[in-house]
């Protein structure tokens, strides 16, 4: 599977902004996270106190070098790792999807159309799978 030329383009188009707000995004994300599935907490518990300002950043990588994944194969190996180290599972990533979306709609209001929710829905589940397949690899050998 692939991303979709639009969603591609369009990801690429509104990185800046996103990378903008990519802090207050990150924050919010995990406050929408914890308020509606408080049971996810616990796969934090071992996070550092910027831990947002982490997700920022790679969400920022992310959305800069869509087209050129290769480059972020060290940053998405550790993120894989670290998953497994805090115990997450397939069935995680949906509530972060959600939570993500949610709080990108609230921080960048109207400029977050349907569209750009859409391409980055996308965008965050091609990612999600990525990860999804590695982590399994990494649970399977452990």
């Amino acid at each position: 599977m692939s991303l979709s030329k639009e969603t591609i383009e369009i990801v690429k188009a509104t990185a800046k902004p996103v990378a903008e707000n990519a802090e207050a995004i990150t924050a919010r994300m995990y406050e929408i996270l914890f308020e509606h599935y408080p049971e996810m907490q616990v796969l934090f518990k071992d996070a550092s106190p910027d831990q947002h300002k982490k997700l920022a950043a790679a969400v920022g990588a992310y959305a800069v070098n869509i087209e050129k994944l290769e480059l972020l194969g060290d940053a998405l190996e550790k993120m894989a790792q670290s998953h497994v180290r805090s115990g997450v599972l397939p069935e995680h990533y949906p509530a972060v999807g959600v939570s993500l979306l949610t709080a990108v709609k609230e921080v960048l209001g109207d400029a977050a159309t349907d569209d750009v929710l859409s391409a980055w829905k996308e965008a965050y589940f091609f990612l999600g799978d990525l990860l999804i397949a590695r982590e399994k690899a990494l649970y399977a050998a452990a």
